[in-house]
């Protein structure tokens, strides 16, 4: 498989789940996929391979002591941009994978965070951070009763 393929499965790889959390985040199916490392660890075993693949004693040397100019060359890189990407998307996922739940746990609304998790992560995680502010700070009793709604949808 060429940089290029696996760089287009692993795109194409995530997006299933992030449909499912957004799509259908109170389903049982749902809930049992995200339960799971497994896509995590297909992804960062691709990460893994790119990673060892990508890294010369020259660019683990100016890694060590990252200056602006030094990442950028080593991004220019197919391997190294490939491995970075992927970085991004084990990350990505992880985060959203962490909101969803904490949407399924607390009842707070989290497909906006979720879908601006997926095209960019920090937004999303910002996203998610102050949802969970207001609705605690502004809606205490509306959150205590969505929290046991949830409880009851995922005991049935």
């Amino acid at each position: 498989m060429t940089i290029s393929q696996l760089f287009n499965v692993a795109n194409l790889f995530v997006l299933p789940f992030w449909a499912l959390m957004i799509l259908l985040p109170n389903w049982k199916v749902t809930r049992q996929i995200m339960s799971s490392y497994l896509p995590f660890v297909i992804l960062a075993g691709a990460y893994l391979y790119l990673f060892i693949n990508s890294i010369t004693p020259e660019s683990a040397q100016a890694l060590s002591n990252p200056q602006l100019a030094d990442i950028a060359r080593f991004f220019a890189d197919e391997m190294a941009a490939a491995t970075g990407w992927i970085h991004l998307l084990v990350m990505d996922l992880f985060v959203g994978c962490w909101i969803y739940w904490e949407g399924q746990k607390t009842g707070i609304w989290t497909i906006h965070s979720l879908a601006l998790c997926l095209f960019a992560g920090p937004m999303g995680l910002l996203s998610h951070i102050l949802t969970d502010w207001i609705v605690k700070t502004f809606f205490p009793q509306s959150q205590q009763n969505e929290t046991v709604t949830v409880e009851e949808k995922a005991a049935s």
